[in-house]
C-alpha cells in the first residue's frame, strides 16, 4: 500500500506545481480520491483551505499568483480572473484589494475572499498558467470598476508593454453591448481611432513637438550602444523610444524592450519611451517631462590628476 499512497502524493504535488501551489476538490476526485481521503489530509495538515474547495498543498503561504489561482479555481470550471486583478496579472494595474475579482458563465455568489462577476461570455486567454480575460476584455471590465484616470493609465501600461491591439479591444465592445465600460473604454481610446500611418510619420511628429517646444532637435535614427534608436540627445545621455498604437505586440516583444532599455541604462543613456497618446494629447505634459530630463545632463568625468613634481634634483 505504501508504494501506490507515495503515487497518490505526488499526483497531488505534481498538479499543485503546475497550479502555483493549489488544488481544487473537484481535481483530487477525478485524481480518484474519495472525498473522506481529501477530509484526511485537511485534518493532518498535509491539504489547507483557501476557499471552499480550494486548498493549499503542503503549506498555506501562497504567492501572489497562488492566490489567484485559488480564486480561479473557487469559481468553478470555467471561471477566469477578471476586472482588477486580471489587470494586475498583465502589469497594467496596482490595487491592494484582497477581495479576489473572477468571472464565470455559472450563478455563484461572492464569498469571502473573492468577488464573482457573472458574465454571459467573455474572450478568455491563460497567462502564467492562470485562466484569465485577455487584455482587451479585461480593460472593458477595469472600465466599469475604476476611475477614469486609472483606466487611462491601464491603457497606457497596455500600449507602453506592446500588448494593446486597437482592433482586439473595438471586437469585444462589438460583442459586448449595453456594458457599463464601454462609453468610458471608448472615451480613453478615442484619440487611436486614426493612429499615425507609419513610423517615421510619428517621428515626424515630435520633430515638430520639439521644435514648437523649444526644445533642442535630437537625433533621429541613431545608432546607441548597438542599438537603433528613434531620437536621442548625446550631451544628455537621453534617449526617446516612440510607441505607436499601431503595433500589436506580446510578451517577446514586450522582454525585448526592457533587454533594450536594460543595455541602454548600462551604456549610461536613459530611455523614455512617448506613446502616441502623449505626444497628441498630453504635449505639456511631455514637454514638462523633457525638460526635466534635458536638465540633467550628466556631469563631465573629472580631469585626470596632474602627476606631481619630483623634489630631487
Amino acid at each position: 500500500m505504501r508504494p501506490q499512497s507515495n503515487t497518490r502524493e505526488r499526483d497531488i504535488a505534481d498538479l499543485a506545481t503546475r497550479q502555483h501551489g493549489v488544488v481544487a476538490h473537484y481535481q483530487l476526485v477525478a485524481l480518484g480520491f474519495e472525498p473522506r481521503a481529501v477530509r484526511r489530509r485537511v485534518e493532518a495538515g498535509r491539504l489547507h483551505r483557501i476557499h471552499r474547495g480550494v486548498y493549499a498543498a503542503g503549506h498555506s503561504v501562497l504567492s501572489r499568483d497562488g492566490r489567484f489561482m485559488a480564486a480561479v479555481l473557487a469559481g468553478g470550471t470555467g471561471a477566469v480572473l477578471s476586472h482588477r486583478h486580471a489587470a494586475v496579472l498583465w502589469g497594467l494595474h496596482r490595487t491592494s484589494r484582497a477581495v479576489i475579482d473572477v468571472s464565470t458563465t455559472r450563478v455563484l455568489r461572492s464569498r469571502p475572499g473573492l468577488q464573482v462577476h457573472r458574465a454571459r461570455r467573455f474572450d478568455r486567454t491563460i497567462r502564467d498558467g492562470i485562466p484569465v480575460t485577455t487584455v482587451a476584455q479585461t480593460l472593458l471590465d477595469l472600465a466599469e470598476v475604476v476611475p477614469r484616470r486609472q483606466l487611462e493609465r491601464a491603457v497606457d501600461e497596455a500600449e507602453r508593454r506592446r500588448l494593446f491591439d486597437l482592433r482586439a479591444v473595438d471586437a469585444v465592445c462589438q460583442r459586448n453591448p449595453g456594458r457599463r465600460g464601454l462609453k468610458p473604454l471608448r472615451a480613453v481610446i478615442a484619440n487611436a481611432v486614426e493612429p499615425p500611418a507609419t513610423h517615421s510619420e510619428m517621428e515626424q511628429r515630435f520633430a515638430e513637438f520639439c521644435k514648437d517646444a523649444g526644445l533642442p532637435q535630437p537625433a533621429f535614427n541613431a545608432l546607441v550602444a548597438g542599438f537603433l534608436v528613434d531620437a536621442v540627445w548625446e550631451d544628455a545621455k537621453l534617449v526617446v523610444e516612440l510607441d505607436s498604437w499601431t503595433f500589436h505586440g506580446g510578451r517577446q516583444a514586450f522582454e525585448a524592450d526592457r533587454e533594450r532599455d536594460t543595455a541602454l541604462q548600462l551604456a549610461d543613456y536613459r530611455p523614455i519611451r512617448v506613446t502616441w497618446r502623449k505626444l497628441t494629447r498630453e504635449p505639456s505634459r511631455l514637454q514638462a517631462e523633457l525638460r526635466r530630463a534635458l536638465r540633467r545632463q550628466r556631469p563631465p568625468s573629472p580631469p585626470p590628476p596632474r602627476a606631481r613634481r619630483s623634489s630631487e634634483p
